[in-house]
């Protein structure tokens, strides 16, 4: 298997791998859409209120993101033609992904409930890209391929960085698509959007973009080598 995750040690390898993923597509971004336009307060909200009561105001932050989250999604199973309920119902999930139980602030991670929210997001996500929105929004697309990561599906997180290529043909995006798609085993569609990436790079950076896609081509197969590799059996 290309991603074999029954080892602790591979786990770990592919989580960093990950992580470093998402910081090289979204430098210069705010992760995940935090205090940005679209979800109620940011993260730092969640730890002050009036009284003082952390408790509280995580259980009351948490409690509006739930509410907001089903009201988002019941606007759009009853008007599912609308692209921009779809929207709203992926960005309600993944703000609730955040809040409460459902993110580890110790560790930096999602909670089982938090990768379920990701998942709820991510039906939101088909039930929009089955309705063939052009452009696709941009936001949306780039937190969908960090959820993705983090629920280890790099293939779908692949599709969801594409969806940018087609709305914003730009050589970031495309350089964003090869390494994604090197990472998920999809070396074809690496070397496509590779190839685009330099294209449209300027000519004095094309010879120095193009080595370090391949070094991210090289290091993806390595990294895939070594999570196919058999687990060494212990001698007793």
């Amino acid at each position: 298997m290309l991603f074999d995750l029954r080892s602790g040690a591979r786990r770990r390898t592919v989580k960093v791998v990950y992580l470093g993923l998402a910081l090289l597509m979204f430098v210069g971004f705010v992760g995940f859409g935090i205090g940005s336009s679209g979800l109620s307060g940011s993260i730092g909200d969640l730890f002050t209120n009036s009284n003082g009561s952390v408790d509280d105001s995580v259980k009351q932050a948490t409690e509006r993101r739930v509410t907001a989250a089903r009201a988002a999604e019941a606007k759009a199973k009853a008007n599912p033609t609308d692209k921009d309920l779809w929207v709203a119902a992926a960005k309600a999930r993944l703000s609730l992904s955040l809040v409460g139980d459902n993110f580890d602030t110790n560790s930096s991670d999602y909670t089982a409930a938090g990768k379920t929210q990701l998942k709820a997001a991510g039906a939101s996500w088909d039930k929009y890209l089955a309705l063939d929105p052009k452009p696709v929004d941009e936001s949306l697309a780039k937190r969908m391929a960090q959820a993705y990561l983090s629920l280890e599906q790099p293939d779908k997180a692949v599709t969801a960085v594409e969806t940018l290529t087609n709305t914003d043909p730009t050589q970031q995006n495309f350089q964003n698509l090869a390494i994604y798609a090197y990472q998920a085993g999809q070396t074809r569609k690496g070397d496509l959007a590779a190839a685009k990436a330099v294209e449209l790079a300027p000519k004095d950076q094309q010879k120095d973009l193009k080595t370090q896609l391949d070094q991210a081509k090289q290091s993806a197969v390595l990294n895939q080598i070594q999570q196919t590799q058999p687990t060494p059996t212990p001698t007793l």
